[in-house]
């Protein structure tokens, strides 16, 4: 490392943590964190940078490599699961280092103490384990990684580091019963549905952390406590979006997977704009993913039909139910549905968000979710409140 690189990191560093720290993010334990753990450490030489994932290599950019490391946004470190997509190949992320703003807010959310045993599910980099390790100690984390080559590299830089975390190539979904019981598990990648041996595997009274995703939208972190007989309650929190976990991934797509040429579809009409419920408004979106738990989304603009400027799409992650609403580009009042299949998803929606205006459109913070042996159920302000399925 070049003396000009070491002031100009930080630099850089010095300027990410200001900011943090503004922001009430960055408790003095983790400060100290930050500064011993540096984050250029476990970031790799070749990013992918920007909408179109255009690489960028340290070797032949490093302001621009150091400029991504230190800015509190998220760094592609992966593009399709590590295979090459070729020159002309469609690039898509598959792993990252996470933004560090949303990295602090979580292990505050844990509520990470000295000498807590964690587990931490998606190592990635290895820089959230490498924080993780100098403030419980590295003998007391456990991480794991799905991708084995993942995995190998973050051994490699924490170890490198002087932190000897263990680091398990595995699915993280499965957890890793040999350190079991853990008092905190966190998890790096989103998921659909809470793995049960998480819940197994932490203390009664400890904290499971992880990143939430529906079909609908990915969008949300679920804080919740374990009861130590295999069940686990707690409350949802916005502004995160993380990568699917692996294992709970689904690649549909509308002309591919759920409409068919021979499709008959049923046709009526909304006075509810398509934008209310896939647009802008993110709480929306996060209570229509908990009431129409397996409906997804895209919207097509421009479909070449007569008549229609944009059409949302939804349907069903079975691909058996669809809908789709079309806006004429004009009218902001009436807009065109067809409905195929055995559910009527566009009057699935429209119950879902009447039933959520009815109860004061509320945001994330205000849902949880309980998880027991029989099930998940997610509820409103308090356990004993479900919240109904439409579908």
């Amino acid at each position: 490392m070049t003396e000009d690189f070491a002031a100009a990191e930080r630099t850089a560093l010095r300027g990410l943590l200001d900011a943090l720290k503004r922001e009430g993010l960055v408790p003095p334990e983790w400060e100290r964190a930050a500064r011993a753990v540096p984050r250029s450490a476990y970031v790799p030489e070749l990013i992918y940078l920007g909408d179109d994932l255009e690489p960028c290599n340290r070797a032949d950019d490093p302001e621009a490599w150091l400029r991504a490391v230190y800015a509190d946004d998220s760094v592609v470190t992966q593009v399709n699961d590590g295979e090459d997509p070729g020159e002309d190949g469609e690039r898509w992320a598959s792993s990252s280092a996470s933004a560090p703003g949303i990295v602090f807010r979580m292990l505050r959310m844990a509520d990470v103490g000295d000498g807590h045993r964690v587990l931490e599910i998606g190592t990635g980099t290895g820089w959230n384990a490498g924080l993780l390790s100098h403030v419980v100690g590295a003998e007391n984390v456990t991480t794991v990684e799905v991708d084995p080559v993942l995995a190998a590299m973050a051994k490699g830089r924490l170890w490198g580091e002087g932190l000897r975390a263990e680091v398990v190539a595995g699915d993280g979904a499965l957890g890793h019963a040999g350190g079991a019981p853990y008092d905190r598990l966190v998890a790096t990648c989103s998921v659909r549905s809470v793995p049960r041996p998480w819940l197994e595997q932490v203390k009664p009274g400890g904290v499971v952390l992880t990143p939430w995703e529906s079909p609908w939208i990915c969008y949300g972190l679920l804080r919740m406590t374990v009861d130590g007989a295999g069940a686990a309650s707690g409350r949802f929190s916005p502004h995160s979006a993380f990568m699917l976990m692996r294992a709970q991934r689904t690649d549909l797509r509308i002309f591919r997977d759920v409409v068919r040429d021979a499709h008959r579809p049923d046709e009526s009409s909304t006075g509810l704009p398509p934008w209310r419920v896939a647009g802008d408004d993110f709480a929306a979106q996060f209570a229509m993913g908990l009431l129409l738990r397996d409906v997804w989304w895209t919207w097509h603009d421009d479909p070449d039909v007569e008549g229609v400027a944009s059409r949302l799409w939804v349907a069903t992650t079975d691909a058996t139910s669809w809908a789709a609403v079309d806006w004429d580009g004009t009218s902001d009042d009436r807009f065109t549905v067809w409905q195929h299949g055995p559910r009527r998803l566009w009057d699935e929606t429209e119950a879902a968000y009447a039933w959520w205006t009815s109860h004061d459109r509320p945001g994330p913070e205000r849902f949880g979710l309980t998880v027991t042996a029989t099930g998940e159920t997610p509820w409103l302000d308090d356990p004993g409140r479900p919240v109904p399925a439409m579908g």
